[in-house]
């Protein structure tokens, strides 16, 4: 009886709020930023926190994030894919050449090039899956691959450049475009400027004229994932296949179908950056995209990612994604070598795994 009495208490005992923080994935992510931000607050110039500064750290950011949502949810799922940053160039060199090559809308190009990406990701899984080879082997070869097809593929369809040009002639005008260009809500930020809200040039105009489309994508898809890992069963089914492939097999869970669909996301999320960033520069090229893979790794592991699979979190890659952001941006603020950038990257991915990997463990009692 008093065994059975004290096993009862152990299944109801309290856990401390301390201890249930210490569980969460992008505990790490949070504390890092916290961290980046005091420092460059100590050290950068004022302006880049004002709106405009926000903006400005908040763009290359947010075009990380989305990439680092579909790297964090795959390696959730105990897969990852380091062809993200070829895809990419190749998913650019697809939309570039329906816009500019064939003429078609947007309402066609956008989505041709998440199909083709879809198909390319969904390759990738089914050469995983049925040779049982390390999707670290296979995407990597992709990455060599997907590049390789970009900068042919560029040169047939400019007769020798690697860079194709026309975008913004050929989009001039389509009822799609502030979808995926340009700034949102530029009549609020009007209104805030004429009233005193924000800060403005000496005519009065606002020195920040909207919401780039990219960081509205980025919290749009932030909080749709994060909904998906915790709110539905496809979540429930992402963790196990990350946890423990057999159990999850054993349990009913669609192992096959969950990666599958996880390495097509992760390829939609690169084409859905390039569509971005192409209908931005006005242009596409072979180099687009470069060593981004690795930068959507590092983000979605400084999120609290685990490379073993079955541990982290959407919000955490959004945190891990703002901190490359500012990083990135919060050096030209200040006096301090930008060729800093990586060495400061790499320190932050390393106290990341050792945070992820030690300290959790040791207040959380987990294996």
């Amino acid at each position: 009886m008093a065994a059975q009495t004290q096993q009862a208490d152990e299944r109801l005992r309290k856990i401390s709020l301390f201890a249930r923080l210490m569980k969460r994935p992008e505990l790490g992510a949070v504390a890092g930023l916290v961290l980046v931000t005091v420092f460059f607050i100590f050290t950068a110039d004022a302006s880049m926190f004002s709106l405009a500064g926000v903006v400005n750290f908040m763009t290359p950011a947010a075009q990380l994030g989305i990439l680092a949502l579909g790297a964090a949810l795959l390696m959730i799922g105990g897969e990852f894919d380091l062809s993200v940053g070829s895809m990419v160039a190749f998913a650019g060199l697809v939309f570039g050449v329906g816009l500019v090559s064939f003429g078609l809308p947007l309402i066609l190009a956008i989505p041709l090039t998440l199909a083709v990406a879809a198909m390319m990701g969904a390759l990738n899984a089914q050469i995983v899956l049925r040779t049982a080879l390390p999707s670290f082997i296979v995407t990597l070869a992709f990455l060599f691959i997907l590049r390789g097809l970009s900068l042919v593929g560029l040169k047939w369809a400019t007769g020798g450049s690697t860079q194709l040009r026309g975008i913004r002639q050929a989009v001039e005008g389509d009822w799609l475009l502030p979808l995926f260009s340009g700034k949102a809500f530029p009549g609020l930020f009007v209104w805030l400027a004429e009233r005193g809200m924000i800060d403005t040039f000496r005519s009065g105009a606002p020195r920040v004229t909207g919401i780039p489309v990219e960081i509205l994508w980025f919290v749009g898809l932030t909080l749709l994932a994060t909904w998906v890992l915790l709110r539905t069963p496809w979540g429930n089914w992402i963790f196990a296949s990350g946890g423990d492939r057999v159990a999850a097999l054993n349990s009913g869970v669609p192992v096959r179908r969950v990666k599958i669909a996880l390495f097509m996301l992760t390829a939609c999320c690169a084409a859905l950056v390039a569509i971005i960033t192409v209908l931005e520069a006005g242009s596409t090229d072979a180099r687009r995209g470069f060593q981004k893979e690795f930068e959507a790794i590092i983000a979605a592991v400084i999120g609290g990612a685990l490379l073993t699979g079955g541990y982290g979190s959407a919000i955490g890659a959004f945190f891990g994604a703002i901190i490359f952001g500012v990083v990135m941006i919060g050096l030209t603020y200040t006096q301090i070598d930008q060729d800093w950038y990586q060495v400061f990257l790499g320190s932050m991915l390393l106290i990341a795994v050792i945070f992820n990997n030690v300290i959790r463990k040791r207040v959380t009692g987990e294996r």
